[in-house]
């Protein structure tokens, strides 16, 4: 199925796996909205797409706050009249052991990894099932599948979104015409590891990048593009993609 002309909305889209994703999206023939809170970063993607050919608009957009992510959907569905493909992406992974106590860390995870997530999926919806379509790709982890040392509350949070994805698409696949796909991941070469502010986590991320050939974000956002394109009546419900090198 064609995504040419469809329109996308992807948060966390000003750098890594968001903003590898609105590229290939846009490659791909999609309109895309572009949401995060660093304007200076859409901007510049914005224009390495439309330079291309594509089409995109940048939304400025905390998904912390509903009011915030209310506004930018409101404008891109003033702009587009539409939303086929929500991505979303926005997150955070600040690794540290449990009896550190990094309380605000763990509250600061929750509240963009879980309710961010849920944020943006509560103000697309209305929209979808007003069309009787669309596709919603959520952004889990090998994390949201396993438990790792130093990752507990990350993990939490990424089973989360993988327990929400399926319950989701059970709920508005049938009823609503809605794809949903969950995305898991491996090790991705992002700028999430420069949340990391233990020291001997961040040396651990930087000394498995010298071990393995991590992944890009291009990687992922293939991937959903080819969930995207999948027959209408094809709803490929998870991805897990790893490195080849990664075998845990």
């Amino acid at each position: 199925m064609s995504i040419k002309g469809k329109v996308a909305l992807v948060t966390g889209a000003s750098s890594g796996i968001g903003a590898a994703t609105a590229l290939k999206l846009a490659e791909a023939g999609a309109k895309v909205a572009l949401a995060a809170r660093r304007a200076d970063k859409l901007e510049s993607l914005k224009n390495e797409i439309t330079a291309k050919g594509g089409e995109a608009l940048a939304i400025g957009m905390d998904v912390v706050d509903p009011a915030s992510v209310d506004a930018g959907v409101k404008t891109l569905i003033d702009a587009y009249g539409s939303i086929d493909i929500l991505v979303n992406n926005a997150g955070l992974m600040p690794l540290s052991d449990i009896d550190q106590f990094k309380v605000d860390e763990w509250h600061r995870m929750v509240d963009v990894n879980v309710k961010g997530l849920l944020n943006t999926t509560a103000a697309v919806l209305p929209q979808m099932i007003k069309q009787h379509s669309g596709h919603v790709f959520n952004m889990s982890s090998i994390a949201g599948r396993k438990v790792f040392k130093g990752l507990s509350v990350y993990c939490a949070t990424k089973h989360a979104v993988t327990a929400f994805s399926d319950g989701l698409r059970m709920e508005v696949g049938p009823k609503h015409n809605i794809r949903v796909t969950c995305i898991q991941p491996g090790a991705v070469a992002t700028e999430l590891y420069d949340h990391i502010t233990d020291p001997g986590y961040r040396q651990q991320m930087d000394d498995l990048a010298g071990q393995m050939t991590f992944l890009q974000g291009a990687d992922i956002g293939e991937t959903i593009v080819f969930a995207a394109q999948a027959p209408a009546h094809v709803d490929v419900a998870e991805l897990f993609v790893l490195p080849v090198e990664q075998g845990w």
